[in-house]
């Protein structure tokens, strides 16, 4: 059987949006927010504290919550802000890989903050005046897991065709699922996390930079309802469990090792764990059930701290910044969304 021939990493970027909202001011926008449940709110402030959170970047300015709003309107600024996101990403990673927008031959984007028909790469087509006969995959459902989960499908896509240009793209509009008339705990929580960003990565047989090895995933049983959305008549109810740390704690790392015991690979084989974090709750999670030193996981944090949690683009943000300080060469990137699952790939950056 002829091998396949790698596939690299020949450019990467990421795009944050304008408004910066640093974690006091959400404190004391939340706490109007959720006046209804009184002197109760009080209670959560520690969520806000100990998130890991100082500021993030939202579509919209903090006085936008104030107000409710109806789906057909923030769909409508989930195409707008989305799309100018993704645009701004995707140039940047064609600057950075010295390639121009003729040179695509394949498209996957990944979100699951929004709905759009014709979808965000329909949009993006035209924005970035793409080749009329480039492919289009647009990915939805995925959550926290999407980033890994849509490189590895654009992976595969360019190992199949050799030669190909593949660019994959990921937005998450977090602060746009906000919905006013929810008190619930998960919502609170939700605004002490949640931020808005985008990635965008162009991978291929042919070209140099980081080397792709094997992908997976792995999903738990009787586990729907431990992340994802409910369908509201306003918009997105968010769902998570509150056992999610312990979950990775106790079960990640069996799921881990299997992954990496098929491909020949144990975790003493990875220099460098680039983990979606979560909040800081998990982060922790993580370095437990890894074994990892307190500071592995720093640019993880780093990236929580400045941007908050981006759902699927944030792994993206923590892999941008391990590359440019050198962490490596033995890479596993990770992120846990809607399904229960987990999601891996690994990659060698030497």
């Amino acid at each position: 059987m002829m091998a396949l021939p790698p596939v690299h990493l020949q450019g990467l970027a990421t795009a944050l949006p304008p408004h910066r909202a640093r974690q006091a001011d959400v404190v004391a926008m939340a706490r109007e927010l959720f006046k209804a449940r009184g002197g109760d709110f009080e209670r959560f402030k520690p969520v806000y504290d100990n998130a890991g959170v100082q500021e993030r970047h939202l579509a919209v300015p903090l006085d936008w919550y104030a107000h409710p709003h109806g789906w057909a309107e923030t769909s409508q600024r989930y195409v707008d802000a989305g799309c100018g996101l993704l645009e701004q990403a995707a140039r940047s990673a064609l600057a950075r890989s010295r390639l121009g927008v003729q040179d695509i031959d394949t498209i996957v984007t990944v979100s699951t903050t929004g709905i759009a028909t014709p979808s965000l790469d329909a949009h993006l087509v035209n924005r970035l005046r793409l080749r009329r006969d480039v492919e289009r995959l647009p990915i939805f459902g995925l959550g926290c897991a999407g980033g890994v989960v849509g490189l590895s499908r654009g992976i595969a896509l360019a190992r199949s065709r050799p030669g190909t240009r593949v660019l994959v793209l990921v937005v998450e509009l977090c602060g746009l699922t906000f919905r006013l008339s929810d008190q619930s705990n998960a919502n609170i929580v939700a605004t002490a996390l949640f931020g808005d960003g985008a990635a965008a990565a162009i991978v291929s047989t042919d070209a140099d930079g980081p080397i792709f090895g094997p992908a997976g995933e792995y999903t738990w049983p009787d586990s729907l309802d431990v992340m994802g959305w409910r369908i509201e008549d306003d918009g997105f109810g968010v769902v998570f469990s509150r056992d999610i740390p312990v979950l990775v704690q106790t079960q990640l790392r069996s799921a881990t090792e299997t992954f990496l015991g098929v491909h020949g690979r144990t975790l003493a084989d990875i220099d460098s764990f680039v983990c979606h974090p979560g909040g800081t709750k998990v982060v922790a999670a993580l370095e437990r059930a890894y074994g990892l030193p307190d500071n592995h996981l720093k640019h993880a944090r780093a990236v929580l701290a400045r941007a908050g949690n981006m759902s699927a683009a944030t792994v993206l943000f923590v892999l941008e910044s391990a590359l440019e300080a050198g962490d490596g060469p033995r890479h596993m990137l990770t992120a846990l969304g809607p399904g229960f699952t987990a999601a891996f790939l690994l990659m060698n950056s030497a």
